[in-house]
């Protein structure tokens, strides 16, 4: 253990599981659950769903659902979100489930850790999970850099890229989304979140258009340089680039010996000009 985390007591959901049957395991109803507030872990109904469904339907929970009491006498889910909501599908009227006494910033601190450990974490779901460990850290005692260390350890992470994830939740949704199918790469949109809303949105907006973004144009951006004049003027340079080398001797075969190169260019020209007129036609 850490110094840093010897500084603070982080209770691990293994210890919290780590109790006699007797001691806090109960079959609760399973319309009494609700999920954890601004939970970030998105239940998706994919074939991982169906399969967790099936499994249940089988075998039934073999995991307990980690919870805790709430003042109205039902209770939140801290860990087992996925197998509830496959319970449901399942057709169960009540899950196995241990409850235990934890505090908001405790709760918060195993519902991240329980859940981040999954094989697939979306870049946003990692950023919102981290961000909500770290305030609950923040109000445990721990500030600066040692609390993003805290956070990261789990993970094996440093505070650096905690961080860097972090920055992420300061994406506007449509760029974040971007970033979770992979059409933005994590260390450019780490860049575009230092953006204001107004230069996001135009950022987006290029996107949409067909545009591609690169870490040059938005380190530009931040040294003040307007967000259109620098996309236009990098597409434009890009344009004047752009170059078409039709060799010599594939070109021979279509016209006379006899014509000059600028003969010939201007022949292509024309045909250009009729394809265009035409409407692009092939």
């Amino acid at each position: 253990m850490s110094k840093v985390r010897e500084k603070i007591k982080l209770t691990s959901y293994d210890e919290l599981l780590k109790v006699d049957v007797a001691d806090g395991l109960k079959e609760i109803e399973i319309d009494k659950l609700h999920d954890f507030r601004k939970h970030p872990f998105k239940v998706t109904d994919d074939e991982k769903m169906d399969e967790l469904t099936e499994s249940i339907k089988e075998r039934g929970v073999i995991l307990p659902i980690l919870v805790r009491k709430t003042d109205d006498e039902e209770y939140e889910i801290i860990s087992g979100h996925r197998r509830t909501h496959a319970a449901r599908l399942a057709g169960l009227e009540s899950v196995p489930v241990i409850v235990r006494e934890l505090s908001d910033d405790d709760a918060t601190i195993v519902m991240v850790d329980s859940n981040i450990q999954r094989e697939e974490i979306l870049p946003s779901e990692r950023a919102f999970a981290f961000q909500m460990k770290l305030e609950a850290i923040h109000h445990k005692g721990i500030k600066g850099a040692e609390s993003r260390e805290v956070v990261g350890e789990t993970n094996g992470l440093s505070g650096r890229q905690v961080s860097r994830y972090i920055k992420l939740t300061q994406l506007l949704p449509e760029l974040l989304e971007m970033v979770d199918e992979k059409k933005i790469a994590i260390k450019l949109a780490v860049e575009i979140a230092e953006l204001s809303e107004k230069e996001q949105q135009e950022i987006l907006d290029y996107y949409n258009l067909g545009y591609k973004v690169s870490i040059e144009q938005i380190k530009s951006i931040k040294n003040k340089e307007k967000t259109t004049e620098v996309i236009e003027q990098t597409e434009e340079k890009s344009r004047e680039s752009t170059k078409v080398i039709i060799s010599g001797s594939k070109l021979n075969k279509y016209f006379p010996e006899n014509y000059t190169k600028a003969e010939m260019e201007n022949i292509i020209y024309q045909l250009l000009e009729k394809w265009k007129s035409d409407g692009y036609d092939i």
